[in-house]
Formats: C-alpha cells, sequence, structure tokens
C-alpha cells in the first residue's frame, strides 16, 4: 500500500506542477490572451470536485495536490480578470 500512495504523491506532484509554465509565463508577461476563462473555470470546478471528492474518502494525496492545483488555477485566473 505504501508504494501506491507513493505513486499517488508523484502523479499528484507532476499535474500539479504542470501549470506552473503557464503561470510563470503570464506572471511575467502580463498577458493573458491565450487563456480561456472557460478552460480556467472548468478547470478549477473540476479540481473542487476532486478535493471534495479526496476528503470525503480520505485520500490524501489527492487532497493536496488538488487543493494546490486549485490555488495555481485560482492565481492564473484572477491573472487573467486583472490583465484583460
Amino acid at each position: 500500500m505504501a508504494n501506491l500512495e507513493f505513486v499517488g504523491y508523484l502523479a499528484g506532484f507532476l499535474v500539479a506542477i504542470a501549470l506552473s509554465p503557464q503561470l510563470i509565463k503570464t506572471w511575467r508577461t502580463k498577458s493573458t490572451k491565450d487563456i480561456s476563462i472557460l478552460w480556467t473555470l472548468t478547470l478549477m470546478t473540476g479540481l473542487i470536485l476532486w478535493i471534495v471528492y479526496a476528503v470525503a474518502n480520505k485520500i490524501l494525496p489527492l487532497a493536496i495536490f488538488a487543493s494546490i492545483e486549485f490555488s495555481m488555477a485560482l492565481i492564473l485566473f484572477v491573472l487573467k480578470i486583472k490583465y484583460k
């Protein structure tokens, strides 16, 4: 079971860092013209549902990394509104 939990943490980490390049580029360039508001809202909604599911089922890796990814998506959403 410990090996399987490690896979969950590794997967969560990889998914969480996947949004990092877009977030960094947006922060540096202050340009969000290529980011869809609908995509961002859909991503955030899915992540909230994942968090609820993970907490309800006590799946710690998913809860942690979905929360991190949601935070990053929220920052991207705020930047989209700010730099529009």
